[in-house]
């Protein structure tokens, strides 16, 4: 009797294109379902050119009443950047609430020792500041943040009363434009690419050229991870979009099953789902 309970992931060439740090579980997770996922990490993630600041704001963290999470990336650099200076990040962090921008970085906050408070429902910046409970505002907030952070966030926190201390706490590096191991990984085709931050699908455009861009959203179904890549992906022209609602690693492999069971064996065809 035929199998007739297949993955519909199974075979699928699967380009994730996050920070090689951040690809493990998802890699992991797209490998169990039968999908081949190809690493192509069109951002790394550095320490701040200038960090006294930051320096500053740890060994003096008594003074926040909360501290903001919009990302993995900004956990892990209080993480590092904490080890280096032999500051316990636990206890320093100890007096104030955690708010996290959904459930991915909520669970590193956690892992990292700091409970988390607050996750916002809608999963970006500006939700968070928006969702927090008005008896929740006016207080003092850290802010750990990348070099390329919408300001909006900080616009919205101050419109709401909050005393915002944002700090860069680490930046974003994009790849070498000329390498051809991302060229190589491209021509040799994609059933699909996940985007998870608009600095991602900046880089792969200027790698590419934007004509080239749009040509390759045509032939291999472009994956956003929540709505602020969706966004920027509209930004650059594309209409072929794939949404996962939730940036979690679950969320993604689900909306890609969902979108291959529907195709069947055929060729991605464009619709647009969320």
């Amino acid at each position: 009797m035929g199998e007739t309970n297949q993955n519909p992931l199974v075979g699928k060439r699967v380009v994730v294109t996050r920070a090689l740090e951040q690809s493990q579980s998802l890699a992991d997770a797209l490998r169990e379902a039968g999908a081949e996922p190809v690493l192509l990490p069109l951002l790394t993630i550095a320490p701040a050119d200038n960090l006294a600041e930051l320096d500053a704001c740890l060994r003096n963290s008594a003074r926040f009443d909360w501290v903001f999470f919009t990302s993995q990336n900004a956990v892990r650099a209080l993480q590092q950047r904490c080890a280096l200076l032999e500051l316990p990040l636990q206890q320093m962090f100890a007096g104030a609430k955690i708010a996290a921008v959904g459930p991915a970085t909520a669970e590193a906050a956690a892992a990292a020792g700091l409970p988390v408070d607050f996750i916002s429902r809608i999963h970006n910046g500006v939700a968070l500041a928006e969702e927090l409970p008005a008896e929740a505002r006016k207080k003092r907030v850290f802010l750990p943040r990348s070099d390329r952070a919408n300001p909006e966030l900080i616009e919205v926190l101050n419109l709401h009363g909050w005393q915002v201390t944002a700090v860069v706490a680490y930046k974003t590096v994009s790849p070498n434009p000329d390498s051809p191991e991302a060229h190589g990984i491209l021509r040799a085709g994609a059933d699909a690419i996940l985007f998870f931050s608009p600095s991602a699908i900046h880089h792969l455009r200027d790698l590419l050229g934007a004509q080239r861009f749009r040509e390759l959203s045509c032939q291999s179904i472009f994956v956003a991870i929540g709505p602020v890549s969706e966004n920027a992906l509209k930004a650059e022209g594309i209409s072929r979009i794939l949404l996962a609602r939730d940036t979690t690693v679950a969320a993604a492999v689900a909306v890609l099953t969902d979108f291959f069971a529907k195709a069947g064996q055929q060729q991605p065809a464009g619709a647009k789902q969320g």
